[in-house]
């Protein structure tokens, strides 16, 4: 008896054919991607700016808009407000104060208990304005070093040529995911940086897998077109490029499902991350290599210089 195939085992998908539409809408989800980059930018949340955020819920659902109205009244600065995963269910961020920020909390709260019978404060978080520049430093320098530390791995575990392609997909990737945050400016905190480190992760290691198999045809099919031997190559490790990612989204959805609003910006940027990292691996990382002036002959020439150094 067979067992359930989402991509049949003998499938012939022409990727590098298809390889110019797929390079023209990569391009544009980069342009668009910078457009509101620049247009909107990203909507730090504490973590990056200082401040203090709260988290409340009321006994009703109250008129946002009023109640961001009137807070904004306090003259403690450009007060933001949202529905944390239900109407009843606030967060209020106030931007870091020149003088005493629990004064600023303090009239916050006493606003807010006088506008609702009960409300109950579930949390409240202070960052420094020091501390938030620190953290985007750091943050920056975490993505700029394992971008340099996957293409070092690749280099050394491939060649160069291969490296190039995977920091393209990853680059590529990544600004997918800070994308769509500028699009929907969902919070950006350190938990979405956590998140766009693992889309590094997963989406090199869908790579590898692409890449290792690439090899050995290059070394099996010496005469092979690097065309067909590429998409032969793509097409064998299909299903499970496939069927990994899927079961993983369904990890994740049960996250979205169930995981509370803290956890709603880590998982989104995981599932958008994951699945354009699936699209990047096969469309953009492989057909790539056709422009690096990968040659057969070296791969052979690297495979006897390592059998003869393990002799």
């Amino acid at each position: 008896m067979k067992g359930f195939h989402i991509i049949p085992d003998d499938s012939r998908i022409d990727f590098v054919a298809i390889r110019y539409l797929a390079f023209a809408l990569s391009a544009l989800m980069i342009i668009v991607s910078g457009y509101f980059l620049m247009a909107k930018g990203l909507n730090f949340g504490i973590d990056f700016t200082g401040g203090t955020s709260i988290e409340i819920k009321t006994d009703v659902a109250p008129d946002l808009s009023v109640l961001r109205t009137d807070l904004n009244g306090l003259g403690l600065g450009a007060i933001s407000i949202q529905e944390f995963g239900a109407a009843d269910n606030l967060l209020i961020r106030l931007p870091e104060q020149e003088g005493d920020q629990k004064e600023a909390i303090a009239k916050v709260s006493a606003y807010l208990d006088g506008q609702f019978d009960t409300i109950d404060y579930r949390r409240t978080e202070f960052v420094g304005p020091q501390v938030g520049k620190e953290l985007q430093f750091e943050g920056l320098k975490a993505v700029i070093l394992a971008l340099l530390g996957i293409m070092g791995y690749i280099w050394f575990r491939f060649e160069w040529q291969f490296g190039l392609s995977a920091i393209a997909a990853l680059v590529h990737d990544m600004i997918a995911v800070i994308g769509f945050f500028a699009l929907t400016q969902m919070e950006f905190n350190l938990s979405t940086v956590a998140a766009v480190l693992m889309v590094a992760g997963y989406s090199i290691n869908d790579t590898v897998v692409v890449f290792d198999r690439i090899r050995e045809d290059l070394r099996r099919y010496k005469k092979k077109p690097l065309a067909e031997l590429f998409n032969t190559a793509i097409n064998q490790m299909l299903a499970r490029t496939i069927m990994t990612s899927l079961t993983t989204v369904l990890a994740l959805f049960a996250l979205y499902l169930f995981g509370g609003e803290v956890l709603r910006g880590f998982v989104d940027a995981l599932i958008i991350g994951i699945v354009v990292g699936t699209y990047s691996s096969n469309f953009i990382a492989a057909p790539l290599l056709l422009y690096m002036n990968v040659r057969k002959g070296k791969i052979a020439v690297d495979d006897q210089a390592v059998a003869a150094g393990d002799a």
